[in-house]
């Protein structure tokens, strides 16, 4: 047997978990296909020597790809719902015990209800609720931090259970520590602003923030509130994803936002993202001061 015998081999092993994967990120086995297509493409390209888990690589190329399919889809504004549950149904009725095996648990008010989540909630919840990824896996698919990923998870159940998000604390006191650590951070009141964090606070910034400048982890409230004493001159509160944060924006349109974790009135966790994709995934609204 060849090397690329034996890859196509391994690639088959994995390829019906691949599709079911991409079909619950999608909601289309055309789409799906092309996800599944793609990833083998990009292995045939790489140097599988260095693939300790393929099984897990491939798994992340596929979310990788249907996740930059999400968020084209999202950019074109394309209400997809009905023609992904038309390629649903037309596919069950052509191959029927193919089909079986990607409809399983995903029925089709799902797949409607999660075309109502933005792509990284989506690629959250269908990892880790469906196929038990660990969210720090999750986290660098999407950009964030594993903590961040649990976040994107969370608000994604409870959409698809029609419930409110529960939110780590009040949103009106969620905004009162906003504004009170802007103000810190603006005066340079650095004892103010160590007082709002969690001594274990963890920063986290994405590999476009750090290509700005930021390092990539800080960790404690001496050295998270030494990053913003006398900074933040131009930031302001805003709503991301339904939860009080910060962003920086020029001409209206969001430069770098501060997604934060509040609990008990503390920041507990921060985090940085200044890649594009992940901005404009974001269900961002800036607050007025």
């Amino acid at each position: 047997m060849t090397e690329h015998d034996w890859l196509v081999g391994r690639f088959e092993d994995n390829r019906a978990h691949l599709r079911a994967v991409a079909y619950r990120m999608l909601g289309s086995r055309v789409e799906a296909d092309d996800a599944v297509q793609e990833a083998w493409v990009r292995l045939s390209r790489s140097d599988t020597s260095e693939i300790e888990n393929l099984g897990g690589w491939l798994t992340t190329v596929v979310a990788r790809v249907s996740l930059d399919m999400l968020r084209s889809r999202a950019s074109r504004r394309e209400d997809s719902s009905s023609a992904h549950l038309a390629d649903h149904v037309e596919s069950a009725a052509s191959d029927p015990e193919d089909e079986a095996l990607l409809v399983d648990t995903v029925g089709s008010a799902l797949l409607v209800v999660l075309d109502t989540l933005t792509p990284s909630e989506r690629l959250a919840f269908v990892l880790h609720d469906i196929f038990a990824v660990p969210f720090d896996e999750i986290g660098p698919i999407v950009g964030r931090s594993s903590n961040a990923a649990k976040q994107l998870a969370s608000r994604a159940r409870h959409k698809v259970r029609g419930t409110d998000p529960a939110p780590d604390a009040d949103p009106a006191r969620q905004r009162e520590v906003v504004d009170a650590f802007l103000a810190a951070s603006r005066g340079g009141d650095f004892d103010a602003l160590v007082a709002l964090l969690d001594p274990d606070i963890v920063l986290q910034a994405d590999s476009a923030a750090v290509r700005m400048g930021s390092p990539a982890e800080v960790r404690g409230a001496v050295a998270v509130a030494g990053t913003f004493s006398g900074r933040a001159l131009a930031a302001r509160p805003a709503l991301i994803d339904g939860v009080v944060g910060v962003v920086w924006a020029v001409s209206g349109r969001p430069k770098v936002a501060w997604d934060l974790t509040i609990s008990d009135g503390k920041i507990v966790h921060i985090d940085m993202l200044a890649a594009p994709d992940s901005l404009d995934d974001l269900d961002l609204t800036i607050l007025d001061d």
